[in-house]
């Protein structure tokens, strides 16, 4: 992206305190497959493309897993088979360079699990990456808006147990998910002190916690209250006392959870999947500056035409970006079916409507 009069980190800031900044926030990720695709169409070699398309954030976090040994069981030209840090048997699926997880079978299969287990989520200083002080002062020197990252509770748990049994789990022993929830929570926690401890001071927080699919939540709003919420919650007042604000990242159709994610106390929702019927045209009346808008960029239409990127841009962003809230982002990441030529399309499209001057 050009140069403009804010730094990045002023710009996100800008946003998510409800103000408007010198132009919609640029942010991306992007498949493996993707990139070796726009390699082939132009993108330089050897380049970040984080780095080449100006994304504006950069996310730290550390190791969160229970810590267990990874034991490679198979490795196969289609797949590879191993026990993964949560004790997890997974068979990660060949794609081409990219890998579809499947979990097929977990370590915690009741109580008593559980409790031998559970002093592995505790924190300790191996958790934090070697070396993620100079990365912290190299990023905040290029002026990026620095978000601790991490997953909350839910999601991470699911991956210790297996998702059929933590929604049969959160109706027979809500108990039992909500001392996983709690232990889960500490972690993070703690390891948001451990990266203070080190002298790095965030600029936000960014928690994922899938809570969605296709069509619905994944949960009721009521058991989101009474399981989830407390944990979100906790997290959010803890990065509040240092003043920073947090993104929650949740795929699939969260709609009826919006107004409880921010009765927990979150400023931003991503990536708004478009695929999932969430749409910034609607959320903006309803929400307002009440919630950082953060994506909804469907890649559908990334992936039909220049014409038609372009024009997936200017409808979100001039809906979205009135009085700033707004960051532009893919509606969960660029898949390889999106010619590099529509997502430069989709860029021009996004310096074009996406300034405030």
């Amino acid at each position: 992206m050009p140069n403009a009069t804010m730094t990045s980190r002023e710009r996100v800031r800008a946003v998510l305190d409800g103000r408007a900044p010198d132009r919609v926030p640029y942010q991306d990720s992007y498949w493996l497959s993707t990139l070796q695709r726009w390699r082939q169409e132009g993108l330089p070699a050897n380049v970040d493309p984080s780095d080449y398309f100006g994304c504006e954030i950069t996310r730290l976090g550390g190791d969160y897993t229970l810590q267990l040994p990874v034991r490679q069981l198979e490795d196969h030209p289609r797949y590879r088979l191993y026990v993964d840090a949560n004790g997890a048997t997974r068979r990660d699926m060949a794609h081409g360079d990219d890998w579809t997880p499947q979990w097929l079978d977990f370590q915690i299969k009741g109580r008593d699990d559980w409790q031998r287990l559970k002093d592995h989520a505790e924190y300790n200083p191996s958790r934090i990456p070697a070396g993620i002080a100079d990365t912290y002062r190299a990023e905040q020197a290029r002026g990026r808006f620095i978000c601790y990252s991490a997953h909350a509770c839910f999601h991470p748990t699911w991956q210790k147990i297996g998702m059929e049994t933590l929604l049969m789990w959160m109706l027979d022993d809500p108990q039992l998910i909500a001392e996983m929830f709690a232990a889960h929570t500490r972690l993070i926690l703690g390891l948001y002190d451990g990266f203070k401890a080190l002298g790095i001071e965030f600029d936000g927080a960014f928690l994922a916690d899938d809570l969605g699919y296709r069509s619905a939540p994944l949960i009721s709003p009521q058991l989101y209250c009474e399981l989830v919420q407390p944990y979100h919650r906790q997290m959010c007042a803890h990065f509040a006392k240092d003043g920073i604000k947090t993104i929650l990242h949740s795929d699939g159709n969260v709609g009826p959870l919006i107004p409880h994610f921010l009765e927990a106390g979150f400023s931003g929702l991503h990536p708004l999947e478009a695929k999932a019927d969430l749409d910034v045209r609607q959320l903006k009346p309803r929400y307002g500056k009440a919630l950082t808008l953060f994506g909804n960029i469907d890649v559908r239409q990334l992936a039909a035409s220049p014409e038609e990127a372009t024009e997936e841009v200017r409808l979100k962003v001039e809906a979205a970006k009135p009085g700033g809230g707004y960051l532009f982002h893919s509606d969960h990441s660029v898949p390889s079916d999106v010619p590099l030529a529509n997502y430069r399309a989709a860029l021009a499209a996004l310096e074009r409507y996406g300034r405030y001057d």
